[in-house]
């Protein structure tokens, strides 16, 4: 069941996804060569306990860690390590959920470590685009989840991406995962629900390079693209208020 948020609710939750914001602008610019995932990992907890937040993703069906971190062929769900250290050439995909007071936020960034290859950086280009072409998408009067899943798919596939199938945006604001569905493809399958005033959502497509299919590893976290080509994933939390689609997770 969708749970639509009222005006005091969504101001809660974009209190949170501002936090998150402030977080990749603190971070960010210290995802370089040389650091490691687990030491990301550590940043991002660092900065949400100064802040008096919590991260809600770990200990979430046993997860380890506040973030998930997500190198060159893992999809999602990359777990942080100490030995997972970032090269020149690498990209990393940087997903974080905050609560602050009870309220949840949601977004991923994606970063090239040094100088990657031309076709990482325009997989990175282009799945960020995507993400902003399904913004605009559901921002339009009337619009359904599944436009925002035809204006992904349709973008990617002119580069022949893989869009991943198994994966999915999702509600959020007092629960990481809530109905309804975001899909990044279409299918007569999928629930289409009208979008509507008081909706937070997470709009976060997942493009491969390569194929779509895509595989978990034995930690039963880690989800590697099928034929290990680099895979790049973007996300915003968004709202519907009554001034229209409102991007959180932006400001």
């Amino acid at each position: 069941m969708i749970q639509l948020k009222d005006e005091y609710q969504i101001s809660k939750i974009r209190s949170s996804c501002h936090l998150l914001s402030d977080m990749f602008d603190e971070v960010g610019p210290q995802v370089v060569e040389g650091i490691s995932t687990y030491d990301i990992d550590r940043l991002c907890e660092s900065f949400m306990k100064k802040h008096h937040a919590k991260g809600p993703c770990k200990g979430y069906f046993g997860y380890p860690n506040v973030t998930c971190t997500s190198v060159n062929s893992t999809v999602i769900h990359g777990i942080p390590s100490k030995k997972e250290i970032l090269q020149e050439g690498d990209i990393i995909s940087i997903d974080v959920c905050i609560d602050l007071d009870g309220y949840i936020s949601d977004s991923t960034h994606t970063y090239e470590i040094g100088k990657v290859s031309e076709k990482v950086h325009q997989l990175n280009v282009e799945t960020r685009k995507s993400l902003y072409l399904g913004i605009e998408a559901a921002s339009k009067p009337n619009a359904r989840i599944q436009d925002i899943a035809q204006a992904v798919s349709s973008h990617c596939r002119k580069f022949k991406y893989g869009v991943v199938k198994d994966y999915c945006g999702h509600g959020v604001g007092f629960e990481i995962h809530e109905d309804p569905e975001v899909p990044n493809y279409v299918s007569l399958a999928n629930p289409n629900p009208r979008i509507k005033k008081g909706m937070v959502f997470a709009i976060e497509p997942m493009i491969n390079m390569g194929t779509w299919k895509v595989e978990v590893l034995r930690d039963n976290w880690t989800v590697k693209t099928l034929d290990r080509l680099p895979s790049c994933h973007w996300e915003h939390t968004v709202a519907m208020t009554e001034n229209g689609l409102e991007i959180l997770t932006e400001y």
